[in-house]
């Protein structure tokens, strides 16, 4: 892994962050690029030291020309595609949405494709699915047909589609990894950002009602970033959209473990009695059979290392009240 060099596109959201960290601490080169300049993320789980370590690039996904002098300039090996904009902005401007979460991913693989770069690993989303009762009992399978109910989760479709075609003309090997609700330090955008939120007020000892009941999959940031490292590094062939599984888990539970570790804060979360759009369980063996076990953070472990962090942020002042705030509007 000594010669590797990791290009990484949306590192200042969630889980690029994290994907950062984990490159950092195991001394692997990594260039990101990213349109927007905030760091707060990467502040968040990252000392000033690790950051020095990161290679900033400002940069658009849109634009071709630009990501490939970028990635030929890094001499980049490894490739996760992250940059996206999430559901609720897709929704409020469509045209903007598609530019970046389907040409932007476009732009990655033919860079990669005029740069001999034989594998990319890129984040899908579960809102490929369609609703519930579009779905048999129980996990929804690998195979299952799509039905996406969103223009996020036509994009998503798109761009699985895309790197199907890529894969087939060019050689290109991909993993489009399927995230479900994702939760931990940094996961304060999107509509499943919520029970994150729940636990950074419960920090600030503020009152929350996280947006969601029913039961989800859930998954630790940093478990999600270590399978997007994986992914990319897999000897596997061929293009595929995978999702990750998660733990079932319910708007009560995350509540109860937050009460746990912050007894103070109990009856201080309430949440809305209305479900998630989706199911909540997802069959991952044929990832598991690529990539092989997942990491899987329990619940209780998860919850108790996102209020750690974000009470050091606090105690060290790496992060203020306002900025806190900032994260809970």
């Amino acid at each position: 892994m000594s010669n590797e060099h990791f290009f990484v596109t949306g590192a200042s959201g969630c889980i690029g962050a994290w994907v950062a960290r984990n490159l950092v601490l195991e001394g692997t080169p990594v260039t990101v690029l990213d349109i927007g300049d905030s760091r707060h993320r990467l502040m968040t789980i990252l000392d000033d030291d690790q950051i020095s370590r990161v290679n900033f690039i400002h940069g658009d996904v849109a634009d071709l020309k630009s990501v490939e002098n970028i990635m030929s300039g890094c001499g980049a090996t490894n490739i996760i595609h992250l940059a996206a904009l999430q559901l609720p902005f897709c929704r409020a401007n469509p045209s903007l949405g598609a530019m970046v979460n389907v040409v932007g991913t476009v732009n990655i693989f033919e860079a990669c494709k005029h740069l001999q770069i034989k594998k990319v690993a890129y984040a899908s989303s579960t809102a490929v699915y369609g609703p519930i009762e579009a779905y048999p009992k129980g996990p929804i399978p690998h195979d299952a047909p799509l039905y996406p109910r969103s223009h996020y989760g036509v994009y998503k479709v798109a761009n699985e589609g895309n790197a199907q075609v890529y894969w087939l003309e060019d050689g290109i090997t991909s993993i489009g990894l399927r995230p479900h609700t994702v939760y931990g330090p940094g996961r304060d955008q999107g509509m499943t950002s919520t029970p994150t939120k729940a636990m950074v007020a419960a920090v600030m000892g503020r009152p929350y009602r996280i947006s969601f009941g029913g039961s989800y999959g859930f998954q630790f940031a940093d478990d999600v970033a270590k399978i997007f490292i994986r992914a990319s590094r897999t000897t596997w062939e061929g293009a595929d959209g995978f999702s990750l599984g998660g733990l079932p888990t319910s708007t009560t539970d995350v509540i109860t473990a937050i009460e746990t570790l912050i007894p103070d804060h109990r009856g201080k979360i309430t949440y809305d009695d209305t479900p998630l759009p989706f199911s909540a369980e997802f069959d991952n063996s044929t990832l598991i059979s690529i990539l092989g076990d997942l990491p899987e953070t329990p619940l209780m472990e998860g919850v108790k290392a996102t209020i750690d962090i974000y009470q050091k942020t606090i105690e060290n002042g790496r992060l203020s009240a306002t900025d806190l705030e900032k994260v809970l509007s």
